[in-house]
């Protein structure tokens, strides 16, 4: 076990994120917010990461949410500044120009299930279970929840899961579109780099930046808004030296070398 709440690696363009408290079900306290903060930063600033994977240190959780004995501890505005950090940490996922996929290793409660839905990509194993479970607290999702999860499996939906705290495992996460994709626990992390491996190395970074600020920003706005946004996206990449690489690549029957410029 590691002595920091979370842990950065990069291998090959591939930074990895763990939430590395698993006698905590590796739930949030302040250091790890603050440790994902940073992690974030040192990623967006990195032109080498190609892919992000966001995972949880052991075999029972991806993260718990927040932690709760902490919480207990906190007063009020204490709570609010916690609550504005991991939104912002969340935003952070969700804007990153880079594509992150959640591993998702086991329990996913809370702001587990939120740290999730800020990815692009959910993978989960098996023996994963998911649940935004706050309002068996009395309070609400307040890291995203009731935004992101309608967006992704429907109101109906995500209001029966919300008001009723159920948790569901991961065969009804894909059935409802929570995740993407389901596979065994011992082959959860080797499926997640093959996908992120799969990115970096086949793909152009500006082209998956601006793809994927499109589909966010474009999919929630009308259709004629949402091709404007494209259209822009678009532009930013027909200059850039990937774009001549890519051609030329094509033209000498090699793979493209890509550098993100």
């Amino acid at each position: 076990m590691s002595t920091q709440p979370l842990v950065l690696t990069k291998q090959h363009g591939i930074a990895t994120l763990v939430l590395d408290r698993p006698e905590r079900m590796n739930a949030v306290n302040f250091e790890t917010l603050l440790a994902l903060h940073a992690a974030l930063e040192n990623v967006a600033g990195d032109g080498e990461v190609r892919a992000v994977i966001v995972t949880g240190a052991g075999e029972k959780a991806f993260c718990a949410g927040a932690d709760l004995k902490e919480r207990a501890t906190l007063t009020p505005d204490q709570v609010r500044r916690f609550l504005k950090g991991i939104r912002e940490a969340m935003d952070g996922i969700e804007n990153l120009p880079k594509p992150v996929i959640a591993a998702v290793n086991g329990l996913a409660l809370g702001g587990g299930t939120e740290l999730a839905l800020a990815c692009d990509i959910r993978l989960a194993a098996d023996s994963a279970t998911f649940g935004l479970t706050e309002t068996t607290l009395a309070i609400i999702p307040g890291a995203g929840g009731t935004q992101r999860l309608p967006r992704l499996v429907g109101k109906g939906r995500a209001k029966e899961l919300i008001f009723t705290g159920r948790r569901i495992d991961a065969a009804e996460a894909l059935a409802i579109g929570l995740v993407e994709e389901v596979v065994p626990a011992d082959r959860l992390l080797a499926r997640a780099q093959e996908l992120a491996r799969h990115i970096a190395e086949n793909t152009g970074p500006v082209a998956i930046a601006q793809a994927k600020f499109a589909i966010n920003h474009g999919s929630e706005v009308d259709l004629a808004t949402g091709l404007a946004i494209e259209s822009k996206a678009y532009e930013l990449t027909i200059p850039t030296a990937d774009r001549t690489e890519a051609l030329k690549a094509f033209a000498e029957k090699r793979k493209p070398v890509f550098r993100g410029e």
